[in-house]
């Protein structure tokens, strides 16, 4: 906190107590729990014919960081256009309509959505946390594992938000 801080003075950046508050392991394994809650949320309101893409914008604004500065964002399922700069990129990315490539991964629809090894180094008010997570689909036992990388930081009010994202699928030889 004492660098981020001396950042602030030095750069002229004003924080909330609630922004240079140290990040915990917890917020991160709670942030990743909501996001993985979000996911299936999001196909869930699909299949029951309720309004999925006002869900999916919930989801987006709770926990990304779009309105705080920016996100780099890399899908798993992008490979023309492959990264998510907007916050209506990344909304086509989840259900679809805004890119051609974009089928709306959360409307697979996804039954379970679990992280499970993962590393995480927290940096003060930032954290980074990288490992695999497991989609299981509505009509099937069968995971899929995915790589991620996501990274987190404070808004204003201390909620943790994701500024990094990245997903891949891991290497087929």
């Amino acid at each position: 906190m004492k660098k981020l801080a001396l950042v602030a003075l030095m750069t002229g950046m004003t924080l909330s107590y609630a922004q240079a508050a140290t990040i915990t392991k917890d917020e991160v394994l709670a942030a990743q729990a909501a996001w993985a809650e979000g996911i299936v949320g999001i196909g869930q309101a699909y299949l029951d014919k309720d309004d999925y893409r006002a869900a999916a914008s919930r989801h987006i604004k709770d926990l990304y960081a779009y309105e705080q500065g920016g996100v780099l964002f890399k899908p798993t399922l992008a490979a023309k256009d492959q990264f998510r700069e907007t916050y209506d990129q990344a909304l086509s990315y989840f259900v679809g309509g805004g890119n051609e490539e974009d089928s709306g991964f959360a409307t697979r629809p996804w039954a379970k959505v679990r992280f499970g090894e993962r590393q995480i180094v927290i940096n003060g008010s930032s954290a980074a946390a990288m490992g695999n997570y497991y989609f299981t689909p509505v009509d099937s036992d069968a995971e899929t594992k995915v790589e991620y990388t996501f990274g987190y930081i404070r808004d204003e009010d201390g909620k943790l938000r994701i500024n990094v994202h990245h997903s891949s699928l891991p290497f087929q030889n």
